[in-house]
């Protein structure tokens, strides 16, 4: 998969993308990232990429010209089939839009800066909007390492153990489960017995239903679209919460 990042920043991408999984993806190949600085296709000697926005305001705005040139630049090694802005007013980013975007050859991600880019970038050059939680941050860079960090997760071979990415929150819907490793005991707080007792079916039932536990307790919102067997485990959990309930009145 290729990714081109077109930035004002160009930086803040050197380390993120040389270290852990995602800089080890992108030495085998099964990734490439591109880092494009916007002022390159400014048209003027101080390499202007922004202006004071028509009709007064505050702050600046990302002109048009440079962003255009900079994604034309790109023809000739990327489909341009999705160009994505960076914007607190995208689509937000989920695992779903995650999974969509990592079925892609490739991918364009515009990072916005200042009071936002032009609006004829965003209406006419742009196939998408992308935003990644209800704040709001200086710049889209933090955002595009976000998105190609979540998407390299799911190329084929970037994560050795694929189980590690199925169990991941989100991945099929809802939070993960809760997760021990050594010591057994520690501070009289001790790991789950059913973890211990090497019953793989047991264990994979407790996880779900304790996943299914947290996203009740958290996310709520998550569990509409429950199968039938996590129904079941629901209704398992509700008769435990309420339990001791019952016992105190009685």
């Amino acid at each position: 998969m290729r990714i081109d990042v077109l930035t004002l920043f160009p930086e803040m991408f050197g380390v993120p993308l040389e270290i852990s999984l995602l800089g080890k993806a992108i030495e085998q190949g099964r990734l490439t990232v591109e880092v494009t600085d916007i002022r390159d296709f400014a048209n003027d000697r101080h390499r202007t990429a922004d202006d004071a926005p028509f009709g007064g305001g505050p702050g600046m705005v990302m002109k048009c010209e440079p962003l255009f040139a900079a994604v034309d630049s790109l023809k000739d090694r990327n489909s341009l089939a999705r160009v994505i802005l960076l914007s607190p007013r995208g689509r937000t980013l989920t695992q779903a839009v995650v999974r969509e975007l990592a079925e892609q050859p490739d991918l364009v991600l515009i990072c916005g800066r200042y009071e936002g880019v032009d609006e004829r970038v965003s209406h006419t050059l742009c196939t998408d909007e992308i935003s990644v939680g209800d704040y709001v941050l200086s710049g889209g860079e933090l955002p595009a390492l976000t998105l190609i960090e979540a998407v390299s997760r799911m190329l084929p071979g970037v994560i050795g153990d694929w189980e590690s990415v199925t169990t991941d929150s989100f991945y099929d819907g809802i939070l993960g489960p809760p997760q021990y490793t050594r010591p057994p005991v520690f501070r009289d707080m001790a790991v789950p017995a059913v973890l211990l007792g090497g019953n793989h079916a047991a264990i994979r039932r407790w996880r779900r239903k304790e996943a299914l536990r947290i996203t009740k307790e958290r996310r709520p919102d998550l569990l509409g679209a429950c199968g039938d067997a996590d129904r079941a485990l629901l209704q398992e959990i509700e008769q435990e919460e309420a339990g001791p309930e019952r016992e105190v009145e009685s």
